[in-house]
Parts: structure tokens; sequence; C-alpha cells
């Protein structure tokens, strides 16, 4: 890599709302986050069979940096919410079955919680991510956000279940 050249870390992900995320809160001089469309490739479809949010970062994070030979950077997050013994847990994403939506992930949420109020309705986003280089070294962070599922979506700033997410404090 020659002086003033960025290094590219290829994120594993198609989901444009995150990809912006990423790319504001991670805003290096000396590196550019690409995806494969910017590469010009399809992106991987990789099935997250671990139990934990991490293992499924790493498992993504993995794939794209064999296959790309770039570092790879993932992630996995969702709700858990106590109500529902963590649920919808590391099936976030798919909680609503076969081809779900945001909008379809939270009809069913509120469902769920119909009923359900005050205390009862505790949950926290939880987010893995990974960074894996091409030569398989490794590194993981995770976190929570601690709040409340509201009882109707709020705001259009966001995805995934945001509109219903209450942070704690906010």
């Amino acid at each position: 890599m020659s002086a003033g050249e960025k290094r590219r870390v290829i994120v594993a992900s198609t989901n444009h709302g995150k990809l912006a995320e990423i790319r504001s809160a991670l805003d290096f001089d000396d590196l550019e986050f690409v995806t494969a469309a910017d590469l010009g490739r399809e992106p991987l479809e990789v099935e997250e069979t671990g139990e934990t949010f991490a293992e499924n970062a790493l498992l993504k994070a993995r794939a794209y940096a064999e296959t790309f030979g770039l570092a790879a950077l993932a992630d996995d997050s969702g709700l858990e919410v106590d109500a529902l013994d963590g649920a919808p847990g590391v099936r976030s994403a798919r909680y609503s079955g076969e081809g779900a939506t945001d909008a379809r992930n939270n009809e069913k949420l509120l469902a769920a919680l119909d009923g359900v109020h005050g205390v009862h309705r505790s949950a926290r986003f939880r987010s893995a991510i990974a960074l894996m280089e091409p030569d398989g070294t490794a590194l993981t962070a995770d976190g929570a956000c601690e709040g409340a599922i509201g009882f109707e979506g709020r705001g259009d700033g966001g995805f995934g279940y945001d509109p219903l997410f209450l942070p704690a404090g906010g």
C-alpha cells in the first residue's frame, strides 16, 4: 500500500442503513469501507447458524475475508425482549418467517406483546461485530443498549426494530 492509499475493508452486509452507520461511525482517514457491489461482485449469502450474535458475525466476516481477500467487517445484531424469553434474539431479521420485512417483524413483535405493559416490556438491542483478516486473525466486540418496546412505531430515520425500541434514559 502506497502513501495516501486507503486500506480497503469489505463490509459483509447489503443493508444500506447499516452500511451508512458503519461508514459514519468508523470514518478513519486510512480505511475505505467497501461492499461486494463496490467491487463489482455479488454479495455472499452466509447462513447465520450461530447460537449467538458474535458467532454469526464471525461466520460472515470469515466468509467475506476468505472470498474477497480483504479484511472483512461483519456484525449481527438484534432485539432481546425479556417478556418473550429473549426473542426474537439471533433470529431478529427472520422473526416473522420466510420473506421477513422490517414491517412484518415489527407487527409480529407488537402482537406478541399485546397485553404486556410497563416494566414487562423491557428489552435490549444487542450487537456483536467481528473483524476478520485474510490470514484468519479475528477481533470481536459486543455491547447492548437497554430499553423497552413501545406500543407503536415512531420516527422515520431508523430501520429494523428502531421504530419500536425506546432506549433507557432517552
